[in-house]
């Protein structure tokens, strides 16, 4: 049986009913309507996107062969002073072999070192955030808290991380508690930037409904500000945490100890450049580890206005 549609010379209603099956040619002949009968092509879709993965992954990889090529070439140039790509493959497959022994305090791997810094950047950026975020919540809320802080921040913020070492030397006495505290002065400004600029931003309707309803400021806070405000503040988390590890390595190579920054100033004074190479190496992939995590936790909190 196949569905058609009769019109009535009436008033051109169409009804639908179903007639036996018929040739087309019967079909015309009796003013039937019907789709076609014939076989639909079949188009057949390549199951995966090998043009869209080739886009993805070809980029990626010309830059590597070319940042090797160019490497290459350098060490050769230099006559061996900068050691080959394949030099210094060999020598991280050593390093990376046993990066966790332990020697004595100046003779350990390179996993126990990158393990000191990274403690060292999550007690500095602990505090900093502990501080910050709820500064910047102030400074944005306030008008009269943001025209007294504002010049503060600006005079202060420009300063370089390692001009803040020798007081940190000087007030808390060990090279621990100084590194910590060069982490947490570099990393508290763009949390309070960050944040005060979310606090600023947020609608003036919302703060109006806020009046109306006559809100107290922990559900303003709660309520208002600390979902509008969450993307704001995750950038400045970002960006903290991206200064912190950069300003470790440097405050590391001047206290000494134990951490990544040390142990590329010790491999420095036994001219092992091959060792360099390869912490340089790890400082940057700890570093990407950490750009994509909070990239992906920020993401995870952004919303995008959907247009009507």
């Amino acid at each position: 049986m196949v569905s058609a549609v009769f019109h009535s010379p009436r008033d051109g209603a169409g009804v639908q009913t179903s007639v036996p099956h018929l040739n087309p040619p019967a079909q015309a002949a009796e003013g039937v309507t019907t789709a076609s009968l014939a076989p639909a092509a079949v188009v057949f879709k390549p199951s995966f996107d090998w043009a869209g993965l080739a886009l993805k992954v070809l980029p990626p990889l010309f830059g590597l062969g070319m940042l090797l090529l160019c490497w290459e070439i350098v060490s050769i140039t230099s006559a061996k002073s900068i050691p080959s790509p394949i030099e210094t493959f060999r020598q991280a497959v050593i390093v990376f072999g046993d990066p966790f022994y332990s020697k004595g305090p100046n003779d350990q791997g390179i996993g126990w070192n990158i393990y000191s810094s990274l403690k060292r950047v999550a007690v500095g950026f602990g505090l900093a955030a502990a501080v910050g975020i709820p500064a910047g919540f102030i400074i944005g809320r306030f008008t009269f808290m943001s025209r007294m802080f504002n010049p503060l921040i600006s005079l202060l913020r420009p300063v370089s991380p390692l001009a803040w070492l020798p007081i940190g030397l000087l007030v808390f006495k060990g090279a621990n508690p100084a590194a910590i505290w060069t982490i947490f002065i570099c990393s508290i400004w763009p949390m309070i930037i960050n944040t005060a600029v979310g606090v600023q931003r947020v609608p003036t309707d919302y703060m109006n409904v806020a009046r109306v309803l006559n809100l107290s400021e922990w559900k303003i806070f709660t309520k208002i500000l600390f979902p509008a405000v969450l993307p704001y503040m995750l950038t400045g988390v970002r960006l903290a945490v991206g200064t912190a590890w950069l300003v470790i390595v440097a405050a590391e190579m001047l206290t000494g100890g134990v951490g990544i920054g040390f142990w590329v100033w010790d491999e420095w004074n036994n001219l092992n450049v091959k060792n360099i190479i390869i912490a340089i190496f790890a400082i940057g992939g700890v570093g990407l580890l950490l750009e994509f995590a909070l990239i992906s936790v920020a993401k995870a909190f952004t919303y995008e206005e959907v247009k009507s």
